[in-house]
């Protein structure tokens, strides 16, 4: 008997359609099989993100990192931080890897069955999901890359929705 979940068997690499939508925007990329690289420009900074495809797990992750350090002297009011912008997130999370101390935002879609072929659409909303997230709290992780990011008050300013721009 036939599994009917079989004609989703054979995944097709998303990275290919990432590199289709980064070159619609004239971004400059580099690809190893798994593995894709890129900067993008944000309304705030330049990020780099990531998009690593896991083809045993039908998974796409991307990683959308600061070009920010966090000092050691900071962690503590960082960690504050990171759980007060993932409780208000309902996708993706925001992390700071230990090694690095580089704050970034993490999402990890699946890629099986009839949802594997998102597609380019698919592909362009999960970039734009990562850039207005990071452009989002960007102030706040700026502050905490500063050496002398002691005021929590400061810190609470810089992590509020703000309703315009000058």
């Amino acid at each position: 008997m036939n599994d009917p979940f079989d004609t989703f068997e054979e995944i097709c690499n998303p990275l290919d359609c990432v590199e289709e939508v980064i070159s619609m925007h004239r971004w400059a990329v580099s690809r190893s099989n798994d593995e894709l690289h890129v900067h993008v420009t944000g309304r705030r900074d330049t990020y780099e993100m990531t998009f690593i495809w896991q083809e045993e797990h039908g998974t796409m992750q991307l990683y959308c990192e600061y070009g920010l350090s966090i000092p050691q002297d900071n962690l503590g009011h960082a960690a504050m931080a990171l759980m007060a912008i993932n409780a208000d997130l309902w996708l993706g999370h925001f992390d700071l890897p230990g090694d690095t101390r580089t704050p970034g935002f993490r999402h990890t879609c699946l890629f099986r069955g009839p949802i594997g072929a998102g597609g380019q659409e698919h592909i362009e909303d999960l970039i734009d999901i990562a850039l207005n997230e990071c452009d989002r709290f960007y102030m706040a992780f700026h502050l905490l890359s500063a050496p002398s990011c002691r005021d929590a008050e400061a810190l609470s300013l810089a992590l509020m929705d703000i309703a315009g721009e000058s």
